[in-house]
Order: structure tokens, then sequence, then C-alpha cells
């Protein structure tokens, strides 16, 4: 944050008000004093992939690009298969207890995803070993249609009202919380999703989804793992992305 103040002499009470008066601005992709002295730390700069790269690659994908300070997933029209040059991508190191904050905005009928916790595994894609943030845009994408799929649920297990989020085109705010199996999901400033790991209402609901079908070990999400964002083949946007350790 840049804070500015008034420099112009005071000759009243008023004026000694206006001078005191402090305006911040925000600056994207910046961590200010009191977030550092909590142990925040940038997992981008929005101004270059930094630690980023592709899923089970050395490089950060073409399909994505760094540009007016965010993270942009192209469009590529094939949906889940993603693009030819692009691909999911995590953050090349693993954390177990953390809060992690994140901005994003989605295109017309966009679909992509936070993956936390993720392993890589050369025989899967990244989301059959994580749970996942679901992005969407609610009002378009047939995800939307039902809350558990919706935009901040955990995917196909705990649903979200479509409501909660922000008209496509604007900034949605993402905060995730993993602290010793405890999990919440919060979207713009609310708590929209808490569960626990690794316990019996946890294995009841990973064998009602569909992971199961893709992974049958599924439930055993590891204690430690990488966050990833998704490729959908849709057009995306992340910035301000923050994490501690917890």
């Amino acid at each position: 944050m840049i804070a500015a103040f008034g420099l112009a002499a005071c000759h009243g009470p008023q004026q000694q008000a206006d001078a005191e008066t402090e305006e911040v601005i925000v600056v994207d992709n910046t961590l200010s004093e009191a977030e550092i002295a909590d142990g925040w730390m940038l997992l981008f700069d929005g101004e270059t992939p930094g630690k980023w790269r592709g899923y089970n690659k050395d490089f950060f994908p073409t399909g994505w690009e760094v540009a007016d300070g965010m993270l942009r997933c192209f469009s590529s029209g094939r949906g889940e298969a993603g693009g030819l040059e692009g691909g999911d991508i995590i953050y090349d190191e693993k954390f177990s207890n953390f809060e992690l904050s994140l901005e994003w905005k989605i295109s017309p009928g966009g679909n992509s995803g936070i993956l936390y916790l993720a392993q890589e595994r050369p025989d899967m894609v990244i989301w059959h070993t994580a749970p996942e943030y679901q992005v969407l845009d609610n009002t378009t994408h047939p995800d939307g249609r039902e809350g558990l799929h919706s935009a901040g649920a955990l995917y196909d297990m705990i649903g979200v009202d479509q409501n909660k989020v922000k008209p496509v085109g604007e900034w949605n705010q993402t905060r995730i919380l993993v602290y010793k199996g405890l999990v919440e999901h919060w979207l713009n400033g609310e708590k929209v999703v808490e569960y626990h790991l690794w316990t019996p209402e946890w294995n009841e609901m990973v064998a009602n989804s569909k992971f199961p079908a893709y992974n049958p070990d599924w439930a055993e999400i590891a204690q430690e793992g990488y966050i990833g964002l998704q490729d959908h083949g849709d057009d995306v946007w992340y910035k301000n992305i923050k994490l501690r350790e917890l």
C-alpha cells in the first residue's frame, strides 16, 4: 500500500483535519507492512511467472501469460482438455497449513478452479489428486445450474448459493484456509464452505462424488501439496495471490 498525506500549510481545525487525512492506495500484487509482519508472502509479483510452472512440466506454458499485473489463462475453446500449449499450472512449492488469498475474474460462460494440497502424478490430471475451489460464471456455464459446481463450492461435494459471486468481468476475492484438516472457502468476505479432511464425513462425501471413479484413493488427500490454477479452456484472470503459512 502507498499512503499519501496532504502537505499544504494548515490555518484552521478543518484544514488541519484534512491535512491529517490519510489516503490509502492499494497497489496490486504487493504486500503491506502489516501483511509482511503477519508472515504473508507473494506467490505472484504481477510481472513474471516466478515459480509458477505447468503441472507435470518444468516450464511456464504459453497458454498462460503475465500482462497488466494479471496471470491470465487464454481461452482455447477445448473445455477441460485445455489448449495444446496450456494446461493447469502449479506454484513450485508445497504447503501444508496455510491461508491463501487471491482475486479472480472469469469470462462469460467461463470455468476454472483453484486446487490445493495437489500432487504431481504423471498418470493423472491435477484434479484427480486435490480438492478444488470452483471458479465459474454461474449465470451462463451449465455447472452454475446447481450449487455443487457453482463459484466457491468444494467442487462436486459442498455447494454454494449461486448469488454469492460477482457478475462476469468483476473481481472476486477468495480465501482458502487449510489447517490440520480444517478447510474453509471464503468468497467476497463470506465463509461459504467448511469441512474436515480425513474424517468419516469426508470419506462419505468423497464416496458420493465422482472422484473415486478416477482415483480410488482420492479421499487420502495429502497433508502437504501444491497450489494449482486450472486451465478449463476459458479466459480467466488472477492477481494478488498471497499466502501465509500457519
